[in-house]
């Protein structure tokens, strides 16, 4: 059975990282944001009292918890207003994929680092004509002695200014079938042949976007991370933490927003009674909250079901708990805003830019429409259209 409550060590983590949160709040973001910088502070501090790593090995350096513990971490300091986009990265997808599946080398080379935070790795899927679809990812690795050379682009690949290296999927061929199959490769963002460029983002984050082009970037042969037959059972030990991990974002961020508005809606008087005595304000809000906690059940079952180790029935709840707390975040930010009336939309509040940031969870790293197809098919049986 899921656990529905959590344990007292939970809460207890809860509470820290909410104080730490605090410390920090909206304002340190936004003010990283104005002066173009990374939340390096915040990220340091949090790396220092264990919560980077709460999910990799005690071996490594880590806090011996799981996906469960780690989303903890980030919902709290969405909630506090001060989330670190990369903790979905970093630790998150690259720290489990490398402790699932790295060589021992690997793991002592990278996971004490980016579990105290001294280290930091950005992950590279996503390609300008793949989109959604993985089996077109043109990102090659090819054989050159003992060596590999990787080729090609990806877009929209989040923190690579702040990063060490980047766990880049590519693809080698098969030499039996010779079709292409996928492969995880760790490759330093200061390799020759290795070229970032920043993205224009209208959205407003503390983290910049890159375009990447690998061009013949060698390799040595223990930069291939795990079996080179396994690719996919590796990717998506990567991709339902990082689905799990982005749901805890917007649950965050939803309720940092929530509790704005709630703030407001006790305190705003407009004839004789505060504006949230109103059910028509009163209502919307109650109802955001609600949908909030649910998308949160459904993530805590995913995140149960990860680090039990049960993949299949993980894939299935990760990508509904993204689903769910993608649009309970979206309502949730929408609700905030038009409680606040033309408030909202003035920085001295600063609800308004959440606006854009919110649909990321609906966006990112996959689109609520795939969700809905994958439900269709796996859970549901239905045929595919395409």
């Amino acid at each position: 059975m899921t656990p529905q409550i959590e344990t007292d060590e939970h809460k207890a983590l809860r509470a820290a990282v909410a104080t730490l949160g605090a410390k920090y709040g909206r304002d340190y973001i936004t003010r990283t944001i104005a002066e173009g910088r990374p939340p390096t502070e915040l990220w340091q501090e949090a790396g220092k009292l264990g919560y980077l790593g709460v999910n990799l090995p005690e071996e490594h350096g880590g806090g011996g918890g799981g996906i469960t513990e780690l989303s903890i971490v980030l919902e709290e300091l969405g909630a506090a207003g001060s989330p670190l986009l990369m903790l979905v990265v970093s630790p998150a997808i690259c720290g489990t994929v490398i402790s699932r599946f790295g060589t021992e080398d690997q793991k002592r080379t990278w996971l004490p680092g980016l579990a105290d935070g001294s280290l930091l790795m950005a992950f590279g899927i996503t390609e300008p004509d793949a989109g959604s679809n993985s089996h077109r990812i043109t990102t090659t690795a090819r054989k050159d002695g003992a060596d590999w050379l990787l080729t090609g682009r990806k877009v929209f690949i989040s923190g690579v200014d702040m990063a060490d290296a980047v766990l880049i999927v590519g693809r080698t061929s098969d030499a039996r079938t010779g079709r292409l199959k996928p492969c995880l490769f760790i490759v330093p963002t200061d390799a020759e042949g290795f070229h970032k460029h920043p993205i224009d983002m209208e959205l407003n984050a503390a983290e910049k976007q890159f375009e990447l082009v690998l061009d013949d970037v060698r390799l040595p042969a223990d930069a291939l991370v795990g079996d080179e037959d396994a690719g996919l059972l590796q990717l998506f030990a990567g991709l339902n933490p990082e689905r799990i991990m982005t749901a805890a974002f917007a649950i965050g961020m939803g309720r940092y927003a929530l509790s704005k508005a709630i703030e407001y809606a006790r305190d705003r008087t407009v004839w004789k009674t505060p504006i949230g005595a109103h059910q028509a304000i009163a209502h919307p809000l109650a109802q955001a909250h609600i949908d909030l906690e649910l998308a949160r059940l459904m993530m805590q079952k995913a995140a149960h079901l990860y680090d039990a180790g049960d993949d299949v029935g993980a894939g299935e709840a990760a990508n509904m708990a993204k689903y769910a707390a993608g649009e309970a975040c979206v309502r949730a930010v929408d609700q905030a805003v038009h409680t606040l009336g033309g408030n909202g939309l003035t920085r001295e509040f600063g609800l308004a830019s959440l606006i854009t940031a919110a649909r990321v969870a609906r966006i990112a790293p996959v689109s609520r429409e795939m969700i809905l197809n994958y439900v269709s098919h796996q859970t549901l049986g239905l045929p595919k259209s395409y």
